[in-house]
């Protein structure tokens, strides 16, 4: 049975929904951002007027301004777009309970052994479902229907705001494979590079590519890609209210100035790898491998990590993996605008035996104990009732507080 999959999109969901609640915004170039007084921001999202002027996503706010002077920038309301989604996914569970989130704006829907109850084409009941969205909740949605997930993801994403795009076997050729190689799922800058490389430019060219030289210079990875790009993935859509195990905790922040060298990454990275702690701990865990991601002023980034013998929660032992990652993979002959430090290959604290025969079991319970003493003083007085003296040095990039304003980013962001 050939499967029926939709790939539902929330137009500029952030800034739909702060038009939505704000009328006097709706024909004026609007985004939603951070604090522009203190630079200490990005676009998130803008809406369609924004857009015109040349406003991207994940462009600092006073670089947002110079293109459009008269743009009205909001702060997010990040439980009002919780409450906004939840609308909307209850929309969908009159549908499938065949429900996958992909970020707060973004869902798969499985429509295969549903579709029958509603005697409509699968076009038709996308119609049908983008028109409730935007009659029962007031913003709109653009959806891609095909046979599988990737397909439909590119559907969505054809032809936008609030339009509905098929992509069957019979016209995958005509819409999919002229579309840029980049514009396949999970595809970033630098496996765009490495594509570009082999003469792969388009889907297409993806497609009719040799698999196996795909394989060998890109990995297993080479041929996940043309899979996708051939229309052959398989993967499935999680059945709603599925919760996957944490995977990872992370933060990240945009600086409030451009960090120009170790001294300024140095101070935000501290800061960073102790909310990193404090989750872990909060949550019972602990990790094998901490990452890093940079992102630099002209908005390009890229991930590194360390794998370490031993599981960790403790802020100093993160921090340092983290600032040594730094120090052998970013130069600054280009200024960084955010860097975040990330907790992975995560295992429940009660699972973990110290065995660690060079490290003190004592000295480590101390600076166990320390951390959680300091955590809580924090949770009771404020992230500033104690600081590290190594924050003093800058109040300007130690001011403020990572877990406590722990941003929810739109999937957009990730695309630029």
């Amino acid at each position: 049975m050939e499967r029926i999959i939709f790939h539902c999109d929330l137009n500029n969901f952030y800034a739909s929904v702060e038009c939505l609640h704000h009328p006097e915004y709706r024909n004026v170039p609007l985004a939603v951002g951070g604090d522009i007084e203190k630079r200490h921001g990005i676009i998130l999202a803008k809406n369609q007027s924004a857009k015109k002027t040349g406003v991207k996503t994940g462009e600092a706010l006073w670089q947002a301004m110079q293109k459009c002077p008269n743009l009205v920038i909001v702060k997010p309301n990040f439980s009002l777009y919780l409450r906004f989604s939840r609308l909307v996914k209850k929309i969908y569970e009159d549908y499938t309970d065949q429900i996958e989130s992909f970020g707060i704006d973004e869902v798969w829907l499985d429509l295969t052994h549903s579709i029958h109850l509603f005697n409509q084409t699968p076009y038709e009941l996308a119609n049908t479902i983008r028109e409730r969205i935007q009659r029962e909740v007031g913003i709109t949605a653009s959806i891609g229907v095909s046979f599988n997930k990737v397909f439909a993801k590119l559907g969505s994403d054809y032809k936008k705001p609030n339009a509905t795009t098929e992509i069957t076997r019979e016209n995958m050729k005509d819409i999919v494979y002229p579309l840029p190689v980049e514009d396949l799922l999970y595809v970033g800058r630098a496996t765009t590079q490495k594509l570009h490389t082999l003469g792969i430019y388009t889907i297409g060219d993806c497609a009719n590519f040799d698999p196996q030289i795909l394989k060998r210079r890109l990995g297993k990875w080479g041929e996940y890609l043309h899979r996708f790009a051939s229309g052959q993935d398989t993967s499935p859509v999680l059945v709603h209210h599925y919760e996957p195990q944490v995977k990872s905790i992370g933060n990240s922040t945009t600086a409030p100035k451009d960090l120009k060298n170790m001294e300024d990454v140095r101070i935000i990275a501290y800061i960073l790898a102790e909310s990193v702690a404090a989750r872990l701990k909060e949550a019972h865990l602990m990790a094998y491998t901490v990452a890093i991601g940079v992102r630099d002023v002209n908005l390009q980034g890229f991930t590194r990590q360390h794998k370490m013998d031993e599981a960790t929660n403790l802020s100093d032992t993160i921090a340092k993996i983290a600032l040594d990652l730094f120090e052998k993979n970013v130069d600054f002959k280009i200024s960084l605008r955010s860097i975040g430090i990330k907790a992975t290959d995560l295992v429940l604290e009660s699972k973990v035996e110290q065995l660690n025969l060079f490290e003190d079991p004592v000295a480590k319970q101390k600076r166990l104990s320390l951390e959680t003493t300091i955590e809580k003083i924090r949770e009771r007085y404020g992230f500033n009732a104690v600081q590290r003296l190594l924050m003093l040095e800058d109040t300007v990039l130690s001011g403020f507080n990572p877990k406590q304003e722990h941003v929810i980013f739109p999937e957009s962001y990730f695309k630029g």
